[in-house]
Protein backbone atom coordinates (compact mmCIF):
# COMPACT_ATOMS: atom_id res chain seq x y z
CA UNK A 1 0.00 0.00 0.00
CA UNK A 2 2.59 2.31 0.89
CA UNK A 3 4.85 1.72 -2.21
CA UNK A 4 1.43 2.05 -4.13
CA UNK A 5 0.52 5.54 -2.84
CA UNK A 6 4.66 6.76 -3.52
CA UNK A 7 3.83 5.31 -7.07
CA UNK A 8 0.34 6.87 -7.15
CA UNK A 9 2.07 10.10 -6.40
CA UNK A 10 4.69 9.89 -9.00
CA UNK A 11 2.38 9.04 -11.83
CA UNK A 12 0.14 11.83 -11.01
CA UNK A 13 2.52 14.67 -10.09
CA UNK A 14 6.19 13.44 -11.82
CA UNK A 15 5.27 11.02 -14.39
CA UNK A 16 9.36 11.06 -15.42
CA UNK A 17 10.50 9.76 -12.14
CA UNK A 18 10.79 6.41 -11.24
CA UNK A 19 10.46 4.49 -8.16
CA UNK A 20 13.18 1.94 -8.05
CA UNK A 21 13.21 -0.94 -5.99
CA UNK A 22 15.90 -3.67 -5.25
CA UNK A 23 16.18 -6.89 -4.32
CA UNK A 24 18.09 -5.73 -1.12
CA UNK A 25 17.01 -4.17 1.67
CA UNK A 26 17.64 0.14 1.70
CA UNK A 27 16.02 0.12 5.18
CA UNK A 28 19.10 2.30 6.49
CA UNK A 29 21.27 5.08 5.12
CA UNK A 30 23.94 2.67 4.85
CA UNK A 31 22.26 0.04 3.24
CA UNK A 32 20.29 2.47 0.57
CA UNK A 33 24.21 3.40 -0.53
CA UNK A 34 24.84 0.57 -1.36
CA UNK A 35 22.20 -0.77 -3.02
CA UNK A 36 21.72 2.29 -4.99
CA UNK A 37 25.93 3.02 -5.19
CA UNK A 38 26.06 6.51 -4.02
CA UNK A 39 27.88 7.71 -1.01
CA UNK A 40 25.48 7.39 2.49
CA UNK A 41 25.20 11.74 2.57
CA UNK A 42 23.54 11.36 -0.80
CA UNK A 43 20.72 9.76 0.92
CA UNK A 44 18.07 11.66 1.80
CA UNK A 45 16.63 10.34 4.23
CA UNK A 46 13.03 11.53 5.95
CA UNK A 47 12.68 12.32 9.72
CA UNK A 48 9.32 12.18 11.40
CA UNK A 49 9.63 14.66 14.55
CA UNK A 50 7.15 16.41 16.89
CA UNK A 51 7.77 19.82 17.02
CA UNK A 52 5.31 20.95 20.05
CA UNK A 53 2.03 20.32 19.02
CA UNK A 54 2.98 19.78 15.32
CA UNK A 55 4.20 17.12 13.40
CA UNK A 56 6.81 17.30 10.48
CA UNK A 57 8.72 15.81 8.05
CA UNK A 58 12.62 16.81 8.30
CA UNK A 59 14.65 15.29 4.71
CA UNK A 60 18.05 15.88 5.34
CA UNK A 61 21.25 14.21 3.73
CA UNK A 62 21.81 10.59 5.10
CA UNK A 63 24.53 11.60 7.65
CA UNK A 64 23.68 14.76 9.10
CA UNK A 65 22.31 14.57 12.53
CA UNK A 66 19.21 17.09 14.00
CA UNK A 67 21.05 19.92 15.84
CA UNK A 68 18.75 20.65 19.05
CA UNK A 69 19.68 23.81 19.46
CA UNK A 70 19.16 24.67 15.79
CA UNK A 71 15.52 22.70 15.39
CA UNK A 72 14.45 24.61 18.68
CA UNK A 73 15.61 28.16 16.72
CA UNK A 74 13.64 26.92 13.92
CA UNK A 75 10.26 25.58 15.14
CA UNK A 76 10.30 26.94 18.85
CA UNK A 77 10.20 23.90 20.12
CA UNK A 78 12.78 20.68 20.92
CA UNK A 79 12.49 18.09 18.63
CA UNK A 80 10.74 14.71 19.49
CA UNK A 81 11.32 11.54 17.97
CA UNK A 82 7.81 9.59 16.91
CA UNK A 83 7.89 5.78 17.58
CA UNK A 84 7.80 2.90 14.88
CA UNK A 85 4.05 2.64 15.22
CA UNK A 86 2.88 6.69 14.92
CA UNK A 87 5.26 7.43 12.04
CA UNK A 88 3.43 4.09 10.31
CA UNK A 89 -0.23 5.65 11.04
CA UNK A 90 0.46 9.20 10.16
CA UNK A 91 2.85 8.58 7.19
CA UNK A 92 1.38 4.83 6.21
CA UNK A 93 5.34 4.06 5.69
CA UNK A 94 7.54 1.77 7.44
CA UNK A 95 10.09 3.15 9.15
CA UNK A 96 13.59 2.25 6.16
CA UNK A 97 10.77 3.74 3.80
CA UNK A 98 9.55 7.20 5.07
CA UNK A 99 9.52 10.07 2.53
CA UNK A 100 7.18 13.17 1.83
CA UNK A 101 5.62 11.14 -0.82
CA UNK A 102 1.72 9.39 -1.11
CA UNK A 103 1.21 10.64 2.53
CA UNK A 104 -2.47 9.84 3.37
CA UNK A 105 -2.63 13.36 4.53
CA UNK A 106 -0.59 16.36 4.34
CA UNK A 107 2.32 16.75 6.51
CA UNK A 108 4.38 19.91 6.86
CA UNK A 109 7.57 19.10 4.73
CA UNK A 110 11.06 20.75 5.42
CA UNK A 111 14.42 20.13 3.44
CA UNK A 112 17.45 20.79 5.19
CA UNK A 113 20.04 22.48 3.47
CA UNK A 114 22.46 19.73 3.94
CA UNK A 115 20.83 18.71 1.06
CA UNK A 116 21.78 21.41 -1.49
CA UNK A 117 25.30 20.41 -2.20
CA UNK A 118 24.51 17.56 -4.44
CA UNK A 119 23.08 17.42 -7.82
CA UNK A 120 20.38 14.36 -6.77
CA UNK A 121 19.79 12.59 -3.92
CA UNK A 122 18.15 9.53 -2.97
CA UNK A 123 14.76 9.41 -0.82
CA UNK A 124 13.13 5.97 0.11
CA UNK A 125 9.77 5.83 -1.25
CA UNK A 126 7.58 3.73 0.95
CA UNK A 127 9.03 0.52 1.55
CA UNK A 128 12.30 -0.58 2.85
CA UNK A 129 13.78 -1.40 -0.72
CA UNK A 130 12.17 2.01 -2.57
CA UNK A 131 14.05 4.77 -3.60
CA UNK A 132 13.99 7.10 -6.13
CA UNK A 133 16.36 9.77 -7.49
CA UNK A 134 15.83 13.66 -7.83
CA UNK A 135 17.00 16.48 -7.38
CA UNK A 136 16.94 18.45 -4.09
CA UNK A 137 15.11 21.89 -5.55
CA UNK A 138 12.53 19.25 -7.39
CA UNK A 139 11.91 17.32 -4.24
CA UNK A 140 11.57 20.37 -2.21
CA UNK A 141 9.29 21.54 -5.13
CA UNK A 142 7.17 18.68 -5.47
CA UNK A 143 6.73 18.29 -1.45
CA UNK A 144 5.77 22.17 -0.63
CA UNK A 145 9.01 21.61 1.34
CA UNK A 146 10.25 24.89 2.87
CA UNK A 147 14.49 25.36 3.36
CA UNK A 148 15.61 24.80 7.05
CA UNK A 149 19.24 24.68 8.56
CA UNK A 150 18.17 22.25 11.18
CA UNK A 151 21.32 20.01 11.21
CA UNK A 152 24.51 19.26 12.25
Amino acid sequence: MSLESVRTFFAENAPDIEVLVTEESSATVDLAAAAHGVEPAQIAKTICVRAGERVVLVVASGTSRLDNRKFKEAFAAKPRMLGAEEVVELTSHPVGGVCPFGLPAPLPVYCDVSLKRFEEVLPAAGATNSALRITPQRLAGLTGAEWVDVCQ
